[in-house]
């Protein structure tokens, strides 16, 4: 009987020790892959942006670059930050985002903020010299807490665009 209780007790130890790593391993495996997207996403960004000679900015949450003559558009709508290069070439960068903004800044650093009417995403075409993203984003398995990653990324200059204010 004593054997029993005692072989009982190491049972139980030993499975609620395996359930421990299991769920650590899953909300692990989901932090991995939520980074490993913000990763790539934030280079290709950086490398597109980099190259840009021209922006346009369709919306607060959508910006299109003129990279080596080809229009390449970021855009986040739905939880989802992806990339088009054309009309079918759309390209998922990461998911499961909870917030998300594009920040552009001037020449000399000043935030440009107003992208609500087509007259002021117009003057910020012309005045965006920096882009910056900023976004959080999340994962969840039914076997653990949620995962979540905090992402501000350093401000791209767009080196091929010519800006003088």
């Amino acid at each position: 009987m004593i054997s029993a209780t005692l072989g009982s007790f190491v049972l139980l130890a030993v499975l609620t020790t395996f359930l421990f790593l299991g769920r650590s391993g899953a909300n692990l495996m989901n932090y991995s892959d939520m980074e490993t997207q913000a990763r790539k996403a934030l280079e290709l960004f950086a490398e597109d942006t980099r190259q840009a000679s021209d922006v346009y900015w369709n919306s607060a949450d959508s910006v299109r670059l003129t990279v080596n003559g080809s229009s390449i558009t970021y855009a986040y709508s739905g939880g989802v930050f992806t990339r088009s290069t054309g009309f079918a070439n759309s390209t998922t960068l990461l998911t499961g985002i909870t917030t998300f903004s594009f920040l552009a800044y001037t020449i000399s650093g000043t935030a440009i903020s107003d992208f609500s009417t087509a007259a002021a995403r117009l003057s910020a075409n012309g005045k965006t010299k920096q882009v910056q993203i900023s976004l959080s984003a999340a994962r969840t398995s039914q076997t653990v807490t949620t995962a979540t990653n905090i992402v501000l990324s350093a401000r791209y200059v767009l080196r091929n665009k010519a800006v003088t204010a």
